[in-house]
């Protein structure tokens, strides 16, 4: 009951504050001129900022593992490539391939990673680590898979797709924002009161706006007509790659908190930034509103689940 409330308590706000959002479009409180600024907003300035704060202020010396590390990153690149390949190939309209594959493998491990963690042991344990070493790869990679589905890009041939894949890498703020930070965390550099109180002002816009915004544009008409493509990308994120994963990770010996951390980075429900990155890249961001939504709501269940699993079986 305990995790279940947790998670509870962990997605419910989400679907409020998209509410919220859906709400204040229809009784034009909001228009479309300020959604899309917000967009932009969330896009250029306060996800960029949120991601350099996450990774500059985390702790990852005292937890350092090299064979953790590996299997965040190398686990992260598999999944990512093999949804887009399976995309690439099952999924017939390929507009909708950039988004689905995003949304199927990005969940919400800088926000959800330290607070389940924290949640079961207390401190903060392998997930400072763990974002560290997947998160990167996570905007990387949704950048490059967003760029080959992008609408301008289909049809073009592939060797102007990989120099717009890679101009996209180079100019997108996301990136900048987590490269910024990497030496910070490093190097142990500490950021002075004033300017740090100032970062994380901004970086607390970035989910607030970034949900407001995905309730605004949410269509529910059009949402429908992408439902089945939505709950498959839900099934894969939510329980099909933790299912994959987890025998790897157990066979590597991890347990405790590299579990929890490790669950959350496999298993968590696709993040709000996916929608902002899939509707300002040209992608689907209708079937990427989609599968937050429906992701977000059965993760609750999942994520319960799951712990439920891993304590039963003396994992965790």
């Amino acid at each position: 009951m305990e995790s279940f409330l947790f998670s509870l308590n962990a997605t419910m706000p989400v679907f409020l504050v998209m509410i919220l959002g859906w709400i204040l479009m229809r009784i034009h409180f909001f228009s479309e001129d300020f959604v899309k600024v917000a967009d932009k907003y969330v896009f250029k300035v306060a996800l960029p900022v949120l991601l350099f704060e996450d990774i500059a202020t985390a702790d990852i010396t005292e937890v350092f593992d090299l064979t953790f590390i590996l299997f965040c990153m190398l686990s992260t690149i598999a999944m990512f490539l093999a949804i887009w390949a399976l995309s690439a190939l099952l999924i017939r309209d390929k507009s909708m391939v950039g988004a689905f594959a995003q949304g199927a493998a990005r969940g919400s491990a800088a926000i959800l990673g330290i607070a389940f963690v924290q949640n079961i042991y207390g401190e903060p344990g392998m997930a400072p680590l763990m974002i560290v070493s997947a998160v990167p790869f996570y905007n990387i990679l949704s950048v490059v898979i967003l760029t080959f589905g992008s609408r301008d890009q289909i049809g073009m041939d592939k060797k102007s797709q990989i120099r717009a894949a890679c101009i996209g890498v180079a100019k997108n703020p996301i990136i900048w924002g987590i490269l910024a930070g990497l030496p910070f965390a490093l190097l142990h550099i500490r950021i002075p009161a004033i300017p740090s109180t100032a970062i994380s002002y901004v970086a607390n816009t970035a989910t607030p706006v970034a949900l407001l915004t995905i309730g605004a544009g949410f269509q529910g008409r059009k949402a429908l007509s992408k439902l089945k493509p939505a709950l498959a990308a839900s099934f894969i994120k939510l329980i099909g790659i933790p299912a994959v994963f987890f025998p790897i990770a157990l066979h590597f010996g991890f347990r405790g908190s590299e579990l929890v951390a490790i669950l959350i980075m496999l298993g968590s429900p696709t993040t709000v930034s996916c929608y902002i990155m899939a509707k300002n890249m040209g992608n689907d961001e209708v079937l990427t509103s989609s599968i937050i939504v429906l992701a977000t709501l059965f993760s609750s269940i999942t994520l319960t689940g799951w712990i439920w699993f891993l304590r039963t079986q003396g994992l965790i």
